[in-house]
């Protein structure tokens, strides 16, 4: 190994988005290599609003592997993490920095010691797929470090035994993750059905309703049911293969009629199985229920679905707008049923994309309490609002894949020592 001192520092930082499954994954016939017993479908989100950053980093004076999430030191000895930094170190390839005189050979990968730290800009395990970001990161990062020559499509087979749904965030736009039949999961990876701009009036709303850690992790869940629901047997064996067919078609010809119904059967049916697990899991509370409710009311009274939603393992709901208009109107029926509490500005109670707030005309908090009631309700029944029941909300949009970020100041790392800046 070459390179004038051995206090060389060399780094690499990515930004990868977060998925949502509107085809679920629930369920795996391989817990240690994580195989799923079905098909999914994704949307990636926009890495502007919801993303992981994350910076790796080598150096021969690091005596050990490091890891940093969110400003803390975390442990690297679970299997997950082991798993992924195994896989990408076997695929090294020789590295040459010319400006800095650093050579790295092939087999001295196997050697080095790794520094990373990741940052989410969204809240960890509350239901968000802040895992999925954090791995897909990971692996891509590394890749990127150590020179490896796979596509994006095999990067997501070593991003899938870190998380499952990590390997659906290699893409951005739609994402289908085949589950495989292979023993070794080398075929169970994710492949790009279509870009972010395939069908770009689609806009995404996110109700975050507590950004608590869940009770259940999705892993204890996913084990628990696929041991004791015969719900899901039925589903993995006779209505997903189905389903990936025609929402596949639906995305290929933006048909947001089929793509709401499906991705909101397909919601309700994988929250179905968790009640049908033994004992019950409960992700969804009273507001994903009321949040469920309006979105139904709204479509049925327009006679054409306007919004699809889908929870994952939390009860957070994310709703999907047909199109801008669709996407302020739903802005206006949820902050006219959630409110934000007394001591909520606007400005921290609608992030992301601010510009559907004016479209909706709403500059502040007194023209939240002007809005009228949806003309779906009924007259004669009082409206009940539910004033700090929702965290706050995130707008954006499905967006684009993994980037790698050249902005040094963008790095998490300090680039004279490779410890947290």
């Amino acid at each position: 190994m070459v390179g004038g001192a051995e206090k060389w520092v060399m780094m690499v930082t990515a930004q990868t988005p977060t998925n949502i499954a509107v085809i679920k994954y629930w369920g795996k016939r391989d817990e240690s290599l994580i195989l799923p017993v079905n098909d999914s479908i994704s949307v990636t989100l926009d890495p502007d609003h919801l993303c992981t950053t994350t910076t790796v980093a080598v150096s021969p004076s690091f005596d050990r592997d490091r890891m940093w999430l969110n400003g803390k030191e975390i442990s690297l000895s679970g299997g997950r993490y082991q798993n992924c930094l195994r896989e990408i170190r076997s695929r090294a390839s020789d590295v040459e920095d010319e400006e800095n005189g650093i050579k790295i050979p092939k087999k001295d990968w196997e050697k080095l010691h790794l520094h990373i730290a990741s940052y989410n800009n969204f809240p960890t395990a509350a239901g968000l797929a802040s895992s999925a970001a954090g791995f897909a990161c990971l692996v891509f990062s590394l890749a990127k470090l150590m020179n490896v020559k796979e596509d994006q499509s095999k990067l997501s087979a070593i991003a899938r035994q870190g998380s499952g749904s990590a390997c659906r965030s290699l893409y951005g736009g739609f994402v289908k993750w085949i589950k495989g039949r292979d023993e070794d999961g080398r075929d169970s990876l994710a492949v790009q059905l279509a870009d972010e701009k395939h069908w770009d009036d689609l806009l995404i709303i996110i109700a975050v309703v507590s950004s608590r850690q869940k009770e259940t992790s999705s892993t204890t869940g996913m084990c628990e049911t696929v041991e004791t629901s015969l719900l899901l047997k039925h589903r993995a064996k006779e209505i997903v293969p189905k389903r990936i067919l025609q929402m596949e078609e639906a995305i290929k010809n933006r048909d947001f009629t089929s793509f709401a119904q499906l991705a909101c059967a397909d919601s309700n049916q994988f929250h179905a199985v968790c009640l049908d697990t033994s004992p019950p899991i409960f992700y969804m509370n009273d507001t994903s229920h009321r949040i469920i409710s309006i979105a139904e009311k709204w479509n049925r009274s327009e006679g054409t679905p306007q919004v699809a939603y889908t929870f994952d393992a939390g009860p957070n709901a994310v709703l999907i707008a047909r199109d801008r208009k669709a996407a302020t109107l739903l802005l206006q029926r949820l902050l006219f049923y959630f409110p934000p509490s007394s001591a909520t500005d606007l400005d921290s109670y609608v992030l992301g994309d601010k510009s559907i707030l004016k479209d909706a005309g709403i500059e502040g908090i007194i023209d939240v309490e002007g809005l009228p009631p949806p003309p779906e309700i009924k007259d004669s029944i009082p409206t009940q609002k539910y004033k700090g029941d929702v965290s706050y909300f995130i707008c954006t949009r499905p967006g684009r894949g993994p980037v790698l970020l050249s902005d040094k100041s963008q790095a998490l790392l300090n680039p004279q020592d490779g410890l947290p800046k």
